[in-house]
């Protein structure tokens, strides 16, 4: 395994790719509404990092596994799907969760973050799912400093997950990222407190629970994304994170 250190001059681009990506997600949100197709959420990030100077990291980028490179400048996962979903003519109904995976690009510096929103009146269950998402990277955060372990930060998401009666997604994982868009280490959604790799200073990680309401399996589909087994909804949050000598410094 190989740990890419980012210097503070790395981090000077890093954070500008951060700002444009965080810009990006949050014109992204106020857009995300019932009767909105999905395209045209792709569309709309495709002029924004244009207009920034900055590239989609995910256009045309091919991960492990897939049977082809991605299409879009953005992911747009729907409901039951997972992670991974492409944008399509689809429009957004109330009571649909949506998440919303970005990957900027700037001067070749790479952020990668997401969001799980709701459109409209959405379920109970919908609510504390996102609420649960979102509450289990904030607490990974927490821990993710020099000297703690990946084994703190996974075992916090999947303790907060199954607290609440949910399931992480099984086999996918946060990543470290900067110079391109996945860089070991891998971050698992659970884990054991003291275990893994140990934290330092120039490590940045891209932190991502991702979890389903109902098991924690998944499969892929005909398009590459990744649904959960049983149609249950899944949501999904990231943060790109430096580890510096003090702490950390989200850059997303």
């Amino acid at each position: 395994m190989k740990i890419n250190l980012k210097t503070e001059n790395d981090l000077k681009k890093l954070r500008i790719s951060g700002s444009i990506l965080n810009s990006l997600l949050q014109r992204l949100r106020n857009e995300a509404r019932e009767g909105v197709e999905l395209l045209y959420l792709d569309d709309i990030a495709k002029k924004f990092l244009k207009e920034a100077g900055a590239k989609s990291a995910f256009l045309n980028y091919k991960p492990e596994g897939a049977k082809k490179s991605y299409p879009a400048h953005i992911c747009v996962s729907v409901n039951n799907q997972v992670v991974h979903g492409v944008p399509s003519h689809y429009k957004l109904k109330q009571g649909d969760i949506l998440a919303i995976d970005v990957g900027a690009n700037y001067e070749s510096y790479i952020t990668d973050a997401a969001i799980s929103l709701g459109i409209g009146k959405i379920s109970e269950i919908a609510k504390r799912l996102i609420e649960t998402t979102e509450k289990a990277l904030r607490e990974a955060i927490k821990l993710a400093t020099a000297g703690n372990t990946l084994g703190d930060i996974g075992l916090v998401i999947e303790s907060i997950a199954k607290k609440a009666g949910f399931n992480v997604a099984d086999g996918l994982t946060g990543h470290g990222v900067g110079f391109t868009l996945h860089e070991d280490p891998p971050i698992y959604n659970y884990g054991e407190k003291g275990k893994g790799l140990k934290l330092k200073a120039g490590m940045v990680l891209a932190i991502e629970p991702i979890i389903n309401a109902g098991g924690g399996k998944i499969l892929q589909a005909k398009d590459d994304s990744f649904v959960t087994a049983d149609g249950s909804l899944s949501a999904h949050f990231e943060k790109t994170i430096a580890i510096t000598e003090g702490g950390n410094e989200i850059l997303t």
